[in-house]
């Protein structure tokens, strides 16, 4: 029997399983093969969807599904994270001290925000990459009388288009409540441009410039004064603020940190085959992953689309046959009503186009399909 364990049960893990279950359904139905998903918790949340909550736009419970409804009923499920990883023995040990063996192990454990990185960031700032700090940050944006909102991003950060998907849904959201000529918006970036995709970058300075919306790029922050309400940036600057917005620098999950699989907990990862450098039968997919790419949903589902390929091939032929090429799509809200998109992959730039309605309905409608999409049904 050939013993597939897959470690996360995020969008990228759930894509994989049921592609496998599907591709290898007279293996598992003969016991040939197990697929196996080892998760931190029996939900699974649709992430993108925080920065809705965060304008009271979704509610909490609109974000989460039982994810033993969304897998194949070939799998097997448990809710038991792992612990520790012996590569070298092909076994993985969960908390609860069950050891797992494999043939094939993928891991996909995800990122995690840490504001706690930048002195006085996690105090004083708020964010989208919980559930808790979105509804903290709606609260914030209903509360707020006015004055500069500064929007400060650090580096890597999951979700690619959040730094200005925020800035442009608040500019809207402060319009529609008349606030607008007492609101002044003041956009940061690490690096020197906008975004880190150049012609996104590009694209945003035009719609910024449109809607009077400040920027200062090569800003890293170095710490936040709650006391003076500043940003001191690692270049020197000092950025006043009445309403301070961040998107936080991200890291890699503690296991993997505790196992030693890569530095910052990103695990060093072939771009073509998604193995874990120096190793044959080791894949990483998703925010796990150091592939210098964005870290989205789609780059999840693009990647695990072609690892059920590959290990499908591998377990049947004994031979991958697919490179995963680095394609990525990314809607981007410039607004409540309007949108855009970036496509690329490791050989083609993105190209974003200006805003429209449409794309933002695809965009509304892609966030009630997440759920068919994550089942492998899109």
């Amino acid at each position: 029997m050939k013993k597939i364990v897959i470690v996360g049960g995020g969008t990228g893990g759930t894509i994989l399983a049921n592609n496998l279950a599907r591709r290898l359904a007279t293996e598992l139905a003969s016991n040939q093969v197990r697929i196996t998903m080892l998760s931190a918790t029996d939900k699974h949340m649709y992430q993108p969807g925080l920065l809705y909550v965060a304008f009271g736009r979704m509610a909490a419970e609109d974000l989460y599904q039982d994810q033993r409804s969304l897998l194949e009923p070939g799998i097997t499920f448990h809710v038991d994270p792992v612990k520790t990883f012996d590569l070298e023995h092909n076994r993985v040990e969960t908390q609860a001290g069950v050891s797992h063996a494999y043939d094939y192990l993928v891991i996909c454990t995800g990122s995690r925000p840490n504001p706690e990185s930048v002195p006085g960031l996690a105090e004083h700032a708020n964010h989208v990459y919980t559930l808790e700090a979105a509804q903290k940050t709606f609260a914030a944006l209903q509360q707020f009388k006015g004055g500069r909102v500064a929007i400060v991003t650090g580096v890597p950060h999951k979700c690619p288009m959040v730094p200005l998907e925020l800035t442009f849904m608040m500019h809207d959201y402060f319009k529609d409540r008349a606030m607008l000529d007492q609101v002044e918006f003041y956009y940061t970036y690490p690096i020197g441009r906008l975004h880190s995709l150049e012609n996104v970058g590009k694209w945003a300075q035009r719609e910024f410039d449109k809607l009077g919306i400040n920027y200062e790029t090569l800003f890293n922050a170095k710490e936040v004064d709650g006391a003076k309400q500043q940003v001191h940036s690692e270049e020197g600057s000092v950025l006043d603020y009445d309403l301070l917005i961040t998107v936080p620098p991200h890291n890699g999950m503690s296991v993997i940190l505790e196992n030693e699989l890569g530095a910052g907990g990103w695990i060093p990862t072939d771009p073509a085959t998604l193995q874990m450098q120096g190793t044959e039968n080791v894949f990483v997919l998703g925010d796990t992953t150091n592939i210098p790419i964005s870290k989205a949903g789609s780059t999840a589902h693009y990647e695990a689309e072609t690892l059920g390929e590959n290990l499908s091939t591998l377990v049947r032929q004994g031979t991958m046959v697919r490179a995963y090429e680095g394609k990525v799509f990314c809607f981007i809200e410039a607004g409540k009503d309007r949108a855009t998109y970036a496509s690329f992959d490791y050989l083609h730039p993105p190209q974003p186009q200006s805003p429209t309605q449409m794309i933002h309905w695809f965009k509304l409608a892609y966030n009630k399909l997440y759920w068919n999409s994550v089942r492998g049904l899109l």
